[in-house]
């Protein structure tokens, strides 16, 4: 299950960035290089916040926090779809930080929660880090080709459907990892 959703968040969110850029390119010549790096900077402020909640991930719990990372990628994808405007896509990449960034976090703790006892922390996160590869390489070709043959708009809410899938998979397929010792308390 973590696997197949790596693999749909990747897809998914792989493309979006550089299909935003190329749109912009489309509609605001000039612009478009200045708006990517400040979208690529404040995805990346974005995941501070993000780190620091996963510190929480104990008391909390890592489902909700991967409901909440899987849940901004579908929602990125639809408004990138509603809008043209380079502040609106600064402001949003907010979302990427929230989603990705809370992924990227998660996943050293969901997978070594899934694997406790095995010895095979390593060869699985490796596996994972091969599946989310494929997923982000192997989505430009289908984003690019959607943004070519039917515009910009469908591409992101392909994408954001996508984004959807991997939500419900987690939602309904993905049991809390965490684990808790038989009083009822929080274990590591």
């Amino acid at each position: 299950v973590l696997a197949g959703a790596a693999l749909l968040f990747h897809f998914a969110n792989g493309p979006m960035l550089n299909l935003i850029a190329q749109k912009l390119a489309l509609g605001a010549p000039g612009r478009e290089a200045a708006v990517t790096s400040g979208a690529i900077i404040v995805a990346q402020l974005a995941t501070i916040p993000m780190a620091l909640l996963v510190t929480r991930a104990n008391r909390i719990g890592r489902k909700p926090l991967l409901l909440l990372a899987f849940a901004a990628l579908p929602l990125r994808g639809l408004l990138f779809a509603l809008t043209d405007e380079p502040a609106l896509i600064l402001a949003l990449q907010v979302l990427d930080g929230i989603g990705a960034g809370l992924f990227d976090a998660l996943l050293p703790l969901v997978l070594a929660d899934v694997v406790r006892g095995t010895g095979r922390y390593n060869v699985s996160r490796g596996v994972i880090g091969t599946i989310q590869g494929i997923g982000g390489a192997s989505s430009h070709a289908f984003g690019g080709f959607l943004a070519a043959e039917v515009g910009y708009g469908a591409a992101f809410l392909s994408l954001a459907a996508v984004g959807v899938v991997a939500f419900v998979l987690v939602l309904f397929a993905m049991p809390e990892t965490r684990a808790v010792a038989a009083s009822g308390t929080v274990r590591g």
